[in-house]
């Protein structure tokens, strides 16, 4: 059984490539080495990991919000190659901010039961955010480390931070 759980949230072209449709900048691009890292520790450990793949269809109703983005199969909607999932590593597709609209997230997750989960990825203050609120809403140990997230907007971001310790209790440090 696992103890703890990685999810990696949006570490996808689109965010993270300078050529992506909804680049979130620098300090996106910044977060990856820690990520990798984090990433290499939960494997080394044998501890399960989940990506979040931030996955629209072409008429998206989230395009009236944002532009164009993470098309479900084209070149923005894959996970950077820095991170690139490996078998036995668990790939959730999702089409709205948090990680448990209509997925099966939560049903993973209550098979693995873990101790603590690991949030990081993109957006702090959307998607980042909405994923943390629903592990909080189910009762678990969160954490979010603060070189493992980043916001194309800082005062969202900053804000995110806050809301996650304050509100949903979670470890962010």
């Amino acid at each position: 059984m696992k103890n703890n759980v990685l999810i990696i949230i949006d570490m996808l072209n689109d965010f993270i490539s300078r050529q992506g449709a909804l680049y979130c900048g620098a300090s996106a691009e910044a977060i990856v080495p820690f990520i990798a890292q984090r990433l290499d520790t939960y494997r080394r450990s044998k501890d399960a990991v989940i990506f979040l793949q931030d996955s629209h269809d072409k008429d998206d109703a989230e395009f009236k919000k944002f532009p164009p983005h993470c098309v479900a199969g084209a070149w923005g909607n894959q996970i950077i190659e820095e991170l690139s999932p490996v078998k036995g590593e668990i790939v959730i597709a999702k089409k709205r901010y948090s990680g448990f609209y209509q997925t099966r997230l939560e049903s993973i997750l209550e098979e693995l039961r873990p101790v603590q989960v690991e949030v990081v990825g993109v957006c702090t203050s959307i998607c980042v955010m909405d994923t943390v609120g629903g592990l909080a809403n189910r009762d678990y140990s969160i954490r979010v480390p603060l070189q493992g997230v980043a916001d194309f907007d800082p005062g969202f971001h900053e804000f995110a931070l806050a809301r996650m310790k304050k509100l949903y209790g979670a470890e962010v440090s």
